[in-house]
């Protein structure tokens, strides 16, 4: 199925269903027609599953390709503002060095 069709079949009943937009309504030939901005639209779900997959660690290489573009460098222009930040990644690092439960004598368990 096309995105447009996708679009009209199933992404706005569904948002329609939510109550995140008006029930179309008919336009001078009797087809319906929603009435969405860019908020709403089949594009967002787009940008979200890109900012899951920043997260999750994903490389804008790797991304770049699952969302079909042939330049990675416009896939970092686009979402580089999603990207976890170095001092996230830092923090976690340590943290992670740092506060991981061990193993101590016993049935205790300590941090650090």
């Amino acid at each position: 199925m096309r995105a447009r069709g996708y679009s009209e079949l199933v992404w706005k009943p569904s948002l329609v269903a939510a109550g995140v937009i008006p029930d179309a309504e008919k336009d001078a030939r009797a087809r319906k027609r929603f009435t969405t901005s860019r908020k709403e639209g089949l594009h967002q779900l787009r940008h979200y599953y890109a900012s899951v997959m920043l997260a999750g660690g994903v490389s804008v290489k790797e991304l770049a390709e699952y969302l079909g573009h042939a330049d990675h460098g416009f896939t970092l222009r686009v979402y580089a503002h999603m990207m976890p930040g170095s001092h996230d990644r830092a923090r976690k690092a340590i943290d992670d060095r740092l506060f991981r439960p061990r193993a101590v004598s016993g049935d205790q368990v300590a941090t650090g």
